[in-house]
């Protein structure tokens, strides 16, 4: 896992580096420009660059004048251009400026901005909390206008480091060189497409046991650390998903979560759906059991055989929708089987407020954003704006886990963890995603069966689902465009995910046999 910090959290672990470990400010400057330098040789800059640094009178200034004479001393044809004020200036930047007069680095005071082939930002860094407005606002539009290649130090001047929003305007960079810790505002958009490609480099900032982070994203190595299939298992061990979806003539989003549980290593999928949908289903995937009566014996002998229930894909919100999903979500709550409420479910909850009193940390609630507006009274457009404090205060206030859709998903239990979905691709946004989402989670669900012991809770579950769909995301796209990608073919990839997976990984953590 990689953490992922506020603004806040980075100027506490800065401040613990200084004045608990004893390691003196200039030399966490020296080393983020060192680290910075080292990120744009690898690659970025070519042989014949004239490069223009632009600089604030804040610590991130300071970073891009020691970054400027490091690159001047190399043989770089270097200047700086100072954007702020002198009488403003930090300590530790105005040692900076100092050095870099010694060192003769040039400073300019009217660039030239199409002369240069590499503008380096370094006007503002994560504190910044209000518009970039006047002659800031036009540098910046002077540098997004430039044809040179763009790099920013630590976040593009203008984004929010905490939400991703555009303050006024933004640094348009093609590489971010990030400092120690991932800032939030580099995952969340329209933040994380100012950033372009996002370097995260060691300056020598470490979390200590006094500094606290509570986001994080999950890559490609948390993946690997999935439960490994029992040799003596068998198909009732590896899970049973029961998915309550699928009103008549909707049969589509139903087939897609159950081949999405398939695809995610459940060993046995029933569709509880309506009679009409038996056929095409049975047609489309043959490998899932179907219960097409809504009676209570047949209720309670399906509730009785599943591990994990997913309610809402396909299953419109109705009369006999709403008795079918209250049914379920009540009786798995009671027994304490994990539940995916997605899509209609999601719906209906709106709809009966009076649901919340079933929700509990088993329950994954998997919202995009006009679900959420809908569940919460906001607007989409004031949702998009903080969606970690919208999904974290949602999670806190029902109890459940709550996967907030877009973008960058973010998904946020109700002790306060977060996770901050950094795989997938625009290809994804197409109609039935969500419902491959739904099946893939309860798939993650069900690997934790055979293996109490290390189960991560729901909240880490949800957001490996979240991970591994994505990674699907990005495989499909790779094998069918973005334009012409289907919610199908998304749930074809994740088994060969995890195919991959396999393959890369070796031997995989397993869980104890059974006595």
């Amino acid at each position: 896992m990689e953490a992922i910090v506020t603004a806040e959290e980075m100027k506490n672990l800065d401040q613990y580096t200084i004045s608990e470990m004893g390691v003196p400010s200039c030399v966490l400057m020296e080393r983020a420009a060192l680290s910075a330098v080292t990120e744009l040789n690898r690659g970025f800059l070519g042989p014949e660059e004239r490069v223009l640094v632009v600089c604030g009178s804040g610590n991130n200034g300071g970073d891009g004048i020691a970054a400027a004479r490091l690159l001047h001393l190399q043989g770089v044809r270097t200047e700086i251009f100072f954007a702020g004020s002198r009488e403003r200036m930090t300590e530790e930047t105005a040692r900076q400026w100092r050095i870099a007069e010694n060192y003769q680095v040039p400073f300019v005071m009217n660039p030239a901005w199409n002369e240069y082939t590499t503008i380096v930002d370094a006007m503002f860094g994560v504190g910044l909390s209000r518009p970039v407005e006047g002659a800031r606002g036009e540098i910046i539009r002077c540098m997004n206008a430039s044809p040179a290649k763009k790099a920013a130090l630590d976040i593009p001047s203008g984004v929010d480091g905490d939400t991703g929003q555009e303050l006024g305007i933004a640094f348009r960079a093609d590489l971010t060189v990030t400092f120690a810790f991932r800032k939030r505002g580099l995952c969340l958009h329209p933040g994380r497409e100012f950033a372009g490609r996002v370097a995260v480099t060691d300056i020598g900032i470490y979390r200590g046991r006094q500094t606290s982070v509570r986001a994080f994203s999950l890559g490609r190595e948390d993946l690997h650390g999935l439960p490994a299939r029992r040799a003596a298992g068998n198909k009732g061990t590896f899970g049973k998903v029961l998915v309550v979806a699928g009103s008549s003539g909707m049969c589509g989003a139903a087939f897609l979560c159950a081949a999405a549980a398939f695809g995610a290593g459940a060993g046995m999928v029933k569709i509880q759906t309506a009679e009409e949908n038996r056929v095409p289903l049975q047609t489309l995937l043959p490998e899932a059991m179907l219960s097409v009566r809504f009676e209570e014996k047949e209720n309670e002998k399906n509730l009785d055989w599943c591990d994990v229930l997913v309610i809402g894909p396909g299953l419109g919100t109705g009369k006999e929708s709403g008795t079918r999903a209250e049914w379920f979500l009540s009786r798995a709550c009671a027994a304490g089987k994990p539940v995916v409420l997605d899509a209609d479910g999601l719906n209906l909850l709106c709809a009966h407020p009076e649901w919340r009193a079933y929700l509990s940390g088993r329950v994954i609630l998997t919202p995009h954003l006009g679900e959420m507006a809908r569940l919460t009274g906001r607007s989409a457009a004031e949702i998009r704006k903080s969606m970690a404090e919208t999904a974290l205060s949602y999670a806190k206030e029902t109890g459940a886990v709550c996967v907030l859709k877009d973008a960058c998903t973010v998904t946020a239990d109700a002790e306060g963890q977060l996770f901050f979905n950094l795989s997938g691709n625009p290809g994804m946004a197409t109609a039935g995603s969500g419902d491959v989402l739904s099946g893939v989670i309860a798939g993650v669900c069900c690997m934790y069966l055979d293996c109490p012991e290390r189960d991560p809770g729901s909240g880490k579950k949800a957001a490996l689902g979240v991970m591994l769909h994505g990674t699907a995301g990005d495989l499909a796209a790779r094998k069918k465009g973005q334009r012409g990608m289907k919610a199908g073919d998304l749930a074809d990839a994740v088994s060969e995910v995890l195919r991959r997976l396999e393959a890369e990984g070796g031997k995989k953590p397993s869980c104890r046999p059974h006595n």
